[in-house]
């Protein structure tokens, strides 16, 4: 009878929803408030890099996640998600590798999620549920 309710596809598609959705989110109100951009710009500078580079952030936090959404390019999609979660995290959260939150969590438990969620999607395709099935 548990057989009937395990569908491999739906499970890929809930994933990618949900890593996807929830990095969208980010990206919008990145757009949203462009002082951010400025902040990101400045830790690109510190690195020896152009301000201007700040911007690739809409291609892994707008693009990448549509992408995935949609399930049309969806490997290469979640592929520039973890790749924008681990400059993420050398560029800001490199401090939190060995802390806790208040509540007891890893300092990096949310930067995680979004970079092994979006890995898990390079591995496991799109599922059946996509524009351009991979």
């Amino acid at each position: 009878m548990l057989e009937n309710l395990l569908n491999e596809d739906m499970g890929k598609l809930i994933l990618r929803l949900t890593v996807a959705v929830l990095t969208l989110f980010h990206g919008i109100a990145k757009a949203m408030h462009p002082e951010s951009i400025e902040f990101i710009g400045g830790l690109f500078e510190n690195i020896g890099l152009p301000a201007v580079t700040a911007y690739t952030v809409f291609i892994g936090q707008i693009i990448a996640p549509l992408m995935v959404i949609l399930g049309y390019y969806n490997r290469i999609g979640a592929a520039l998600i973890t790749f924008t979660m681990l400059v993420a995290v050398l560029l800001v959260h490199t401090g939190h590798f060995i802390t806790l939150t208040p509540q007891g969590g890893w300092g990096l438990e949310l930067q995680a999620f979004y970079f092994f969620g979006a890995l898990s999607v390079v591995f496991s395709g799109s599922g059946k549920y996509a524009v351009k099935a991979d």
